[in-house]
This record gives structure tokens, sequence and C-alpha cells, in this order.
């Protein structure tokens, strides 16, 4: 099923509810990979565009689910403005819904903020057919839980994303991108010693031997820390970042099973066995492995992390870290209070809901 309104999208789901009709949601399919395959009747957003407010001097955005990332990145280029959480596409068919919903950062996220951090607010429909409204277009502080940042992440089942509003940033006045040749050990202590000097970093990634760090900001400032930390500058390619980020390094290139950890960044190296790729400083780890899913997740649990099966060519399995105790209640209690019928992307995260 495919419409452009609201009503459309509306009626769709009132339906699906009332006939008990599992939905599968999607926007421009880009991420499709990502997650268990749901199940369900398809149901897309991808109609459903278009910006709707856009404040420069206000450093605000709000657009339809469907819009594609690649115009929203396009208006706010315009202006001097960015996404500042750098969000990956993975095809020119990616919107802002399913990006929202799949909840990936790019190399800045360490530095600037991840993706539900520059949520301001959104509008969905719930698992009762309800057009319901988050949050707005103005930062505050206000008691309790930000809702619409529960749903950076969701993966489409807590209900069908119509509008976001996001704050945005102004772009670097200059990027600059220096390199050093460290073994691993030594690349995991010189990504902690930068990130916690007072230096304009932006990106802090360690792949095959080589660390590269990213310096943004104005003229002067990055000048002035390339000049101080040294570094290969020669050695430095400006496409690494945008191919890190869409997963076009030669690293990404076969198809062996995807693993994406997220741990403290001064993490030892994990005893797992593959190839390793480190971004955001060592904080997000990408290990190519045949490793039992099983011994891949308590690795990452007992480093006080979180482990994605990104890409794998069997998505029956667990993918997602399995939950267990008061968290695997409240995520559970959350589901029910969105969708307690179970329609939207069933077992698209666990098996059982």
């Amino acid at each position: 099923m495919q419409g452009t309104s609201e009503a459309f999208l509306q009626q769709a789901v009132r339906h699906a509810v009332d006939t008990r009709t599992p939905l599968k949601i999607v926007g421009g399919n880009s991420k499709a990979f990502l997650g268990r395959e749901a199940a369900g009747l398809l149901l897309s957003t991808l109609q459903h565009q278009g910006i709707i407010n856009y404040h420069p001097s206000e450093l605000i955005i709000t657009a339809r689910a469907g819009t594609p990332l690649s115009e929203i990145e396009q208006t706010l280029a315009e202006q001097g403005q960015m996404l500042a959480f750098e969000p990956p596409h993975f095809s020119g068919q990616a919107t802002l819904g399913g990006t929202l919903a799949c909840g990936l950062s790019g190399p800045r996220r360490p530095f600037t903020g991840a993706a539900r951090d520059f949520v301001l607010g959104c509008k969905l429909i719930n698992g009762k057919a309800e057009i319901v409204s988050f949050g707005g277009e103005v930062m505050k502080n206000v008691a309790g839980y930000d809702v619409s940042r529960l749903m950076v992440g969701a993966m489409g089942t807590l209900g069908v994303l119509l509008e976001i509003s996001l704050k945005v940033l102004p772009l670097p006045a200059l990027e600059q991108t220096i390199c050093f040749e460290l073994d691993p050990v030594d690349a995991i202590s010189k990504m902690a010693k930068l990130a916690s000097q007072s230096l304009p970093v932006s990106g802090l990634s360690y792949d095959s031997g080589i660390l590269y760090v990213r310096l943004s900001g104005g003229e002067k400032a990055v000048k002035a820390s390339a000049g101080k930390l040294g570094g290969d500058k020669a050695m430095a390619d400006h496409s690494f970042w945008r191919r890190l980020n869409e997963q076009r390094l030669d690293f990404f290139q076969d198809d062996m099973n995807l693993w994406r950890i997220v741990v403290p960044p001064a993490t030892a190296e994990l005893d797992l066995a593959g190839a390793w790729l480190y971004d955001w400083g060592g904080g997000q780890r990408w290990l190519k492995s045949e490793e039992p899913a099983q011994r891949v997740f308590s690795a990452a649990e007992n480093a006080q992390g979180h482990a994605v099966l990104f890409r794998s060519k069997d998505r029956t399995g667990d993918v997602f870290q399995p939950l267990s105790g008061k968290l695997q209640e409240l995520n559970r209690n959350i589901k029910q209070a969105f969708d307690p019928s179970g329609i939207f992307n069933p077992n698209r995260m666990y098996r059982d809901w």
C-alpha cells in the first residue's frame, strides 16, 4: 500500500488494527538489510514527503517522513547548515523517516551527538490508528521522558512516522584530515587522548593500521590544531569519511557477517576472531567474523556494551543484543503502550514481538 496523505496512512493502519493484519513499514527501503525480516502487508511512506518548515536562523527543520534524505541535506547545505549526526544513506532512496527509525549516526556522533539528540518532535500514527504528536520545534527542558526520541532506533515497531522536527547545525568553515600509522593498541590509546583534549576533532577512525583524525571548525582553529598534532597529511584521503559512513571502504566489501559493537571508547581489544575497523574514537567497532552470535553478544555485554548483527545472509536468529530482566520488561511495556495489537513491523527487532 502506498499513499501520499496522512488520511490514507491512518486509514491503512485502522484497517490493519481492525483485521489484525501485520504491517511491514518501509520508506526508501535503503536499510532493509538491517534487523530481522519483518512480516506483514507492505505500507510505504515514500510518497508522504516534503519539507514543511525550515527556519535557518533558528536551526530547525521539519519534514515529512518520506522526504528524501538527500533533499534535506541539499536544502540545508544551501544555507550553510547540516544534519550534525551525519546519517548514512546506503542508497539514493534513503528517507528521513527511515533514517530516524534506524537511528544510525556517522563519525561525528561522539563529538556532536547521536541522531536522537537532534530530534525535537515528531508526529506519528500509533497502534490504535490515532495521529499523535510529541515535542515540537523548540528546544526546552521538560520533566519526564522525551517520547519523540523514543522513535529513534525503534525500527518502525512503535508506529508510523509522519513528520519529524530536527535541530541542525552550521557547516564547519574548514575540515582537514591527518593520519598516523599505529598498531591497534596504540591507536586506541591515542584516540582516547585526542578525544580528551580541547581540539576541534570531528572524527576518529582506525582502519588497516592507519588512524584517521578529522578536524572541523573555524579555519584558524583547524590549522593550528593540525600543526600541533603533526601526523601525515599527504596520506590523508578526504573522501575517507564519506566512504566509511556509506560502507564503501574495502573493509566492507565481502559477504562475511558484519557486526556493529558499541563499547566504551577506551575498551581494550575484544577477544573475538576476525577483522576490525574502529570508529567513534573506539566506541563503535565493526567486526567481520564467523564467531557464534552468542559469543559476540557476551563479549559486548562483558565490555559494558552491546552488539548488532548488522549484515548477514541469515537473519532468522538474534540480530540485536538480547534483552533480559527489567530492560526486557520495560521494552515490552513500551511496545504494548504504542502498539497493543502488535501490528507494526513484527519480528523486526526480536523474535517474539
